[in-house]
């Protein structure tokens, strides 16, 4: 490392590598919808979105590089990925997104894990949150007996289609299987509230897998296209989308499907919601989506024996 006289910092040399990287890494942040997504590029845009927020650890990392460099204009290009990621991500941190509002409907979702240890513990801390409606997914036979009787005093009403289930305290009408795979993982019921019917969908799209050609998406993109399709032929005016979506909002795979709705951890959530893996939550894989509601406030829930959180949210008519 060069330094100029009486050690004064470096503004040419190796600098200029750090103040580079700290260039792409802010148009990485700030451009990622940009990124190829697809088989041939081993749908890279699909795994950057997904972890889009931990890029932010890219941050001091460039900053000791400056520092080890004594170089002002890097120290000075750090700022550039400081400044993207607080955009994207900061108003989650520093600020409560929720409205404050009152809410009039209150509704959860979980993963419960198909090798989930307590179901029982499960449904419980589920219920707990007082959500009146409830959406479960990975459900088993033996399992699901238990969760019935678990829940059938605080939500007498219930449907379940294949591995998925949805419990409500409303009566629950037009219930049926949503064809997304080639076995059951979406169901669709509307829920007669007192406010007026509300068409909830429950879904688990495919799994996603990291190999070494990439990140394997193909089957759960497949599954959102046809989900889709449902929910643009639905005339419902209320709709509930709730599960483990094996993507994020951000995965540009999902827009189609994201699109139609708001989000109500991104409208109304405080922090960034992560809900995968339970032990050390990296990415907001279960969702709560809206369309003809207003999102007043979401959240996590304590964890449950499974591998996933439960989510919450609470929203107005």
């Amino acid at each position: 490392m060069t330094t100029g006289p009486g050690g004064r910092w470096n503004v040419a040399g190796r600098g200029k590598v750090v103040a580079g990287l700290c260039v792409l890494t802010a148009l990485l942040m700030l451009l990622n919808s940009l990124i190829p997504n697809g088989p041939a590029t081993g749908n890279l845009g699909s795994l950057v979105q997904t972890f889009l927020p931990w890029t932010g650890l890219l941050v001091p990392l460039l900053f000791a590089g400056a520092l080890l460099r004594r170089s002002r204009p890097a120290l000075i290009a750090v700022l550039l990925p400081a400044l993207a990621w607080t955009g994207l991500h900061g108003p989650a941190l520093l600020t409560d997104r929720g409205t404050g509002g009152p809410a009039e409907l209150t509704v959860a979702a979980h993963n419960v894990d198909d090798a989930n240890p307590d179901p029982a513990g499960a449904a419980r801390a589920v219920a707990a949150s007082g959500a009146q409606l409830i959406a479960l997914e990975e459900l088993t036979q033996p399992a699901t007996r238990t969760y019935e009787r678990a829940l059938a005093a605080t939500h007498p009403y219930h449907v379940v289609e294949g591995t998925v289930g949805l419990w409500s305290t409303f009566p629950l009408r037009d219930t049926g299987a949503v064809p997304i795979m080639p076995w059951t993982r979406a169901l669709r019921a509307t829920a007669d509230t007192p406010r007026g019917p509300v068409t909830v969908y429950v879904a688990h799209l495919a799994s996603v897998r990291l190999r070494p050609g990439g990140f394997a998406t193909e089957r759960r993109n497949a599954a959102a296209r046809d989900l889709d399709a449902a929910l643009r032929a639905d005339p419902a005016a209320r709709v509930l989308l709730m599960g483990d979506l094996n993507g994020t909002t951000a995965d540009t795979a999902l827009t189609p499907l994201m699109s139609r709705f708001r989000s109500a951890q991104e409208e109304a959530g405080t922090g960034l919601g992560f809900s995968w893996p339970a032990r050390f939550p990296m990415a907001r894989i279960d969702q709560i989506l809206v369309r003809g509601l207003s999102p007043v406030s979401a959240w996590t829930l304590p964890p449950t024996a499974s591998d996933h959180l439960p989510v919450a949210a609470s929203v107005r008519f």
